[in-house]
């Protein structure tokens, strides 16, 4: 019988959260529910939190981003050994090249097969050597790509990269140097850098804050346009988040076609999230304008800023305060003597001088081109000591230093405000209660019960508004 043609409670029946994106990119990824869990830097996406939603039917990012690889090679280790679904963050490091490339290393020598591409302003050797490591033709003929890229973008001309081919550049440089064979190149020409991308909206961290009721159709017209322009085997698949905290915006994206949604930031508030209870708790008190952009500590001197908590945080305004000196000034010592006074007081809490011996052995151990550079250019040397503040409050807040209250860097957007006002009244507003399983079968149950509702709504059979706000379930293991 045709679906639509059958009984409305036959079709509602249908309606269940397994049913809800594409079912064909669940299959692929081995998962029950189209539910990923984005990864969060330094490691706030945790093990337990990945561990939680792949045990649940769905799967979770590992954030390794701004993490030491054996602190990643760890994870991985934990990860593998717990046989479940998993992904890790592989985050653009335009100042740290050699690290984007340890990490794709990392991923291949340890059979990681999928990866959370983010925050890429172009494709990088690392990443196209890590897609096309072990690429062949399959006993059928097809081509078979051993690891996956989802990438997170919002923007068209970054969709369009990473659902053509690897760029030829890229592909022929992997050619000379033995990575892959005069087959496997030919073989990378026919197939994208990304069968699946997601449409990053506001969310939390890295953001250009789109409006996702604009970006996800933007982006599906691009991954159609694609598909038809290289003519792919395969189907070119787009996914939402940033945002997404409560039934309603997951019901809103499923609706408009996304094949999987992305939930962020209402993830750190569980208790599974590598981040501290006394983050935990600010976000618990969090509203939907409680969030701002400040700047970013992986590409300050770019330019490029996050989303992160204003309230309870004087971060973000101390952040671009450090910014607008580095932009006027070149150099330490060109700051005026009282606003250096005001800086060593109230935001290093000690002479910069002292915060520049201190990051000078950082990059000694990790990057010393960094130090080398530093020490030829001087406001390369002020840009280190910003970004040793930006880079230490991330720090601060997810190991929750009572005496850096006022500095936490917070990653954070407004879908945190939206699930606290959902969850009001329920188990779920207080943070101890916060489990990561029972926040994503919620939001996955209370968007197939507004389906269906609406459904009702459509038909005229009945009306839908005391289905708007689905009841909150405690989903116990």
């Amino acid at each position: 019988m045709n679906p639509l043609t059958a009984p409305l409670e036959e079709q509602l029946s249908r309606i269940v959260p397994e049913q809800l994106g594409d079912t064909s990119f669940c299959q692929e990824l081995g998962i029950r529910y189209p539910y990923l869990g984005g990864s969060m830097a330094k490691g706030i996406s945790s093990v337990p939190l990945a561990i939680a939603l792949g045990k649940t039917g769905m799967l979770g990012f590992f954030g390794a981003a701004g993490l030491p690889l054996a602190a990643v090679e760890a994870a991985v280790d934990q990860l593998l050994a717990a046989n479940i679904p998993f992904g890790c963050n592989l985050i653009h490091s335009p100042q740290e090249p050699d690290l984007e490339a340890a990490l794709a290393e990392l991923y291949i020598r340890k059979g990681v097969h999928l990866v959370e591409a983010s925050a890429f302003l172009a494709l990088t050797l690392p990443l196209v050597r890590y897609r096309l490591h072990g690429i062949h033709r399959g006993a059928d003929g097809s081509i078979v790509t051993p690891n996956r890229i989802i990438a997170k973008v919002s923007r068209e001309e970054l969709a369009e990269k990473f659902f053509s081919p690897a760029p030829e550049k890229l592909i022929n440089s992997l050619l000379q140097q033995g990575q892959i064979t005069a087959e496997q190149a030919e073989l990378a020409r026919q197939i994208p850098m990304a069968q699946d991308i997601t449409a990053e909206a506001d969310s939390g961290g890295h953001t250009d804050n789109r409006p996702a009721l604009t970006l996800l159709p933007t982006i599906q017209s691009v991954a159609a346009r694609m598909q038809q322009q290289h003519n792919y085997p395969l189907a070119l698949r787009v996914g939402l988040g940033g945002g997404i905290g409560t039934p309603q915006s997951a019901a809103a994206a499923f609706s408009m076609g996304a094949a999987w949604i992305m939930v962020g930031s209402v993830h750190q508030a569980c208790v599974e999230s590598g981040t501290s209870d006394a983050v935990r708790s600010m976000l618990a008190e969090t509203r939907q304008a409680d969030v701002t952009m400040a700047p970013a500590a992986d590409m300050f001197e770019m330019g490029v800023t996050v989303q992160v908590l204003k309230r309870g945080t004087m971060f973000a305004m101390r952040a671009a305060k450090l910014y607008e000196i580095y932009r006027s000034l070149d150099s330490l010592e060109a700051i005026p003597a009282t606003e250096r006074e005001k800086l060593e007081k109230t935001v290093f809490l000690s002479p910069l001088e002292q915060i520049w011996q201190q990051t000078r052995s950082f990059f000694q151990q990790r990057d010393p081109r960094q130090v080398e550079r530093a020490e030829r250019e001087p406001k390369h040397r002020m840009a280190l000591v910003f970004r040793w503040y930006l880079g230490q409050a991330a720090h601060w807040a997810k190991d929750g230093d009572p005496k850096r209250t006022i500095d936490y860097q917070v990653w954070c957007g407004p879908a945190m405000g939206a699930f606290n006002e959902w969850v009001k009244g329920s188990p779920l507003e207080a943070p101890a209660n916060r489990r990561a399983a029972c926040v994503a079968r919620n939001i996955l149950e209370g968007a197939a019960t507004i389906s269906r509702a609406n459904l009702h709504r459509f038909t005229g059979s009945s009306s839908s508004s005391q289905m708007m706000k689905p009841e909150i379930k405690e989903f116990l293991a």
